[in-house]
């Protein structure tokens, strides 16, 4: 079977780290045209994939319009997933776009709209669906072995927003760019998580966020850029059933790379879910049953492989008819999107907030 040709747009790190070599791995997805408004980056790309010069593209309506494009994958910064994906609609191409989907619900609900209108299929990378210990985790949950769910925790933090890290004002320190900073960054992968998870839906939030260094250094050296994104977001959410959640979002953990710590408690058990504890790792940890009742004890659990998945890989399965039905789409997004806006009103308006 001839391999689905795919045009991918925004070459920056989670394309060149993440998309790229998944499309690359896929036995079912060929790296077909590129598109990216830095030359040197798009030759870079190119030469490494071997993608010719004239399907190398500086416009996405381009790249989209070109007839070998089967599918559209956008890793771009945040303003432009919505203009982006909407031409991939127009050109009736299905799409897989990075988070969070876009600016505000508006958007995402009018994107949502048009994709279901043209019978397109979607894919958002909330990539931490494709982690074992998750999707472990999940399977456990929903079939009942911790019984009722009382309380969820959601802990994500990384330090590469402390001063010592001396990051520069980049796309994700610019509100205009951006919608929010670790919340729509880190905390819309918190939130989808735990909606993955547990499998129930966010009722109400009630948020507060910061910023702790309020300029940053251009990128051309010319002066300082006024941050106007929060470098952190707490907030709490009420769940379906009654669930308790919590969620803390930070760049600022001083000695945490991509940390993200999920405990999930029971009627009848607990589980914790870690990554980045052990570098680069997935884990699970499960206390059940009467013994774990009384002796506290939390074991490590061996990953099955059937749990084992990869993004990209999803993506083609789903062009293809033969996903598993884990991966999101654009509802999933749409409403990942409400959520984000909430909190930010929550924060703003000091009040419970119904996404």
């Amino acid at each position: 079977m001839k391999a689905i040709q795919v045009g991918s747009i925004g070459l920056g790190s989670i394309s060149r780290g993440v998309h790229l070599p998944g499309i690359e791995k896929s036995p079912d997805l060929s790296l077909y045209a590129i598109c990216d408004l830095d030359p040197q980056r798009l030759q870079e790309v190119g030469e490494r994939y071997a993608v010719p010069e004239s399907r190398r593209f500086t416009d996405y309506r381009q790249l989209i319009a070109c007839p070998g494009v089967e599918a559209v994958d956008i890793s771009t910064p945040n303003d432009c997933h919505f203009p982006i994906a909407m031409e991939a609609v127009r050109a009736g191409k299905p799409y897989c776009l990075e988070k969070p989907v876009t600016m505000n619900a508006d958007q995402a609900r009018e994107l949502a709209q048009a994709t279901e209108a043209k019978g397109l299929k979607s894919m958002v990378c909330f990539s931490y669906r494709f982690k074992p210990a998750a999707r472990f985790a999940r399977e456990l949950v929903q079939r009942g072995e911790l019984g009722r769910l009382y309380h969820v925790d959601m802990q994500y933090f990384q330090a590469w927003g402390l001063p010592a890290a001396a990051c520069k004002y980049v796309w994700r320190y610019e509100k205009r760019r951006t919608g929010s900073g670790a919340l729509g960054d880190l905390g819309s992968h918190a939130l989808d998580l735990c909606a993955f998870v547990t499998g129930k839906c966010v009722q109400s939030l009630v948020g507060h966020t910061g910023t702790y260094v309020k300029e940053r250094p251009l990128l051309d050296g010319s002066g300082m850029g006024q941050v106007d994104v929060d470098d952190f977001s707490n907030y709490m959410a009420q769940m379906e059933d009654g669930i308790s959640a919590s969620f803390q979002i930070t760049r600022f953990a001083f000695g945490r790379g991509n940390y993200q710590r999920m405990e999930i408690y029971g009627e009848k058990g607990a589980l914790v879910y870690v990554l980045d504890e052990t570098p680069d790792q997935d884990e699970l940890y499960l206390c059940l049953g009467e013994v774990g009742r009384e002796t506290r004890a939390f074991q490590r659990l061996p990953i099955p492989q059937r749990f084992r998945a990869d993004q990209m890989q999803a993506f083609a399965d789903r062009l293809l008819d033969k996903e598993d039905g884990l991966a999101a789409d654009i509802r999933d997004g749409l409403a990942n999107q409400r959520q984000l806006d909430a909190v930010l009103l929550s924060a703003q308006e000091g009040r419970w907030v119904q996404p």
